[in-house]
């Protein structure tokens, strides 16, 4: 059984590969993400270590001078995707977002040169460009110099309906936006994606940036939204340091001083935001200074950083506490907001599960890392190769042949 999901998780990152890019998977997302990116090259790298290396390398050929890495570049034209390159307006060479996501590149690096030791020469280049981005977030994203970094829309979460946006979320107006047609709900139920109401809050902030001409160091004062989000703050900690470590082994001295201070920096702030109550972390809604009652998987995320080792078993604590048939739910079932079927409000995502499972097991905490490891397979064998899943029963929900979640399954049979 096992070779034969390695057969099939292998052979949707081919069907999905663009030569020098992969796309989530045809259709619903036609183009290049981010973050999807890097950790799709955390499973290029178990049967073709330089196609990977190459995945990561494409990205960042289209980092803004600014330094920041967008969340998506439009390498050819396809009319399926809502909004494309004439509404964000960018005006690069090669079209893209104007917003970025999750910076989980520096930790794929380490991990794919860790196993590809032969190709460190040729992503030497790489080190310098992951730390412009991680500059770039605390130089724009944290004005006030407080060690963490906010989003300014929510699709930079990677999360993008999550219960926690609710409230913040409300400060973006729905009005006064240009007419627009969604391509998702034409590839996907929409009872299982984001709302219209979400959508055009989404869209107001895009027009918004667009009318700051994309000035990154003007956009965070400007948005309405500004939110601490614990769970993306540990992947830039842990991307600093995993980068910091790898700069150190190839003889990058100032680029790992750079980048463990940053981290070192993170990890302290990181404590404000712990909920005894909830036994894991919240958001913070930096415009009205408080933490958001909403106890997400971005919350439980945060193990992916080396947390305090009484947090991280709270937190194991937690996601055995949420009693579903699988893990890790998206929102915590039973509280307000928790949707089984819809997108970021309670399904399964198999990205989250290796990010907290990986921190889990560096915390010591290896049962419980099995336990979500062992439940994503299942999924898997029950469901196939979804984009995410029903937490209460399995069901695969969004899109099929999902790119990032066959690289997360042979990353989870190979632990």
């Amino acid at each position: 059984m096992t070779d034969l999901l390695q057969s099939a998780a292998i052979e949707i990152l081919k069907i999905n590969d663009r030569g020098s890019y992969t796309v989530p998977t045809k259709g619903l997302y036609p183009f290049q993400w981010n973050w999807d990116s890097c950790l799709t090259a955390l499973g290029q790298r178990h049967f073709d270590s330089a196609r990977a290396l190459t995945e990561i390398e494409t990205l960042f050929a289209h980092q803004w001078p600014c330094g920041m890495v967008p969340h998506i570049i439009f390498h050819a034209q396809d009319d399926g995707y809502f909004p494309g390159p004439d509404v964000w307006g960018c005006k690069r060479p090669v079209p893209t977002s104007g917003i970025t996501q999750p910076p989980v590149a520096g930790f794929a690096l380490r991990r794919l040169l860790d196993k590809a030791p032969e190709l460190r020469d040729r992503a030497q280049p790489l080190l310098g460009k992951v730390t412009t981005w991680h500059r770039w977030f605390h130089a724009t994203r944290d004005p006030q110099g407080s060690g963490l970094a906010a989003i300014i829309h929510p699709w930079e979460s990677g999360r993008d309906n999550s219960v926690d946006w609710d409230i913040p979320f409300e400060r973006v107006p729905t009005t006064g936006i240009a007419p627009y047609t969604r391509r998702d709900t034409q590839h996907a139920d929409p009872a299982h994606r984001p709302t219209k109401e979400q959508y055009d809050r989404y869209i107001w902030l895009v027009e918004c940036f667009r009318g700051l001409e994309w000035q990154t160091d003007k956009l965070h004062d400007a948005s309405p939204f500004q939110v601490v989000d614990p769970g993306f703050n540990a992947i830039l900690i842990r991307s600093c340091l995993d980068l910091a470590d790898l700069a150190d082994e190839m003889g990058e001295t100032a680029l790992a001083q750079e980048n463990r201070a940053l981290a070192h920096k993170g990890l302290a702030a990181l404590s404000a935001l712990w909920s005894e109550r909830h036994g894991q972390y919240l958001c913070l809604d930096r415009i009205t200074g408080q933490l958001i009652d909403s106890p997400s998987s971005g919350g439980l995320l945060t193990v992916f950083a080396p947390i305090p080792p009484d947090r991280a078993a709270r937190v194991a604590a937690t996601i055995d506490g949420h009693g579903t048939r699988f893990h890790v739910a998206s929102h915590a079932p039973g509280t307000k907001g928790f949707d089984a079927k819809r997108y970021w409000r309670g399904p399964v995502w198999l990205v989250v599960n290796y990010m907290i499972a990986d921190g889990l097991r560096n915390a010591g905490q290896t049962d419980a890392a099995a336990r979500i490891t062992g439940s994503s397979l299942d999924l898997i064998r029950g469901s196939g190769f979804a984009e995410y899943y029903d937490p209460l029963t399995g069901e695969a929900l969004g899109g099929g042949q999902f790119t990032w979640t066959a690289a997360m399954v042979l990353e989870f049979l190979s632990a």
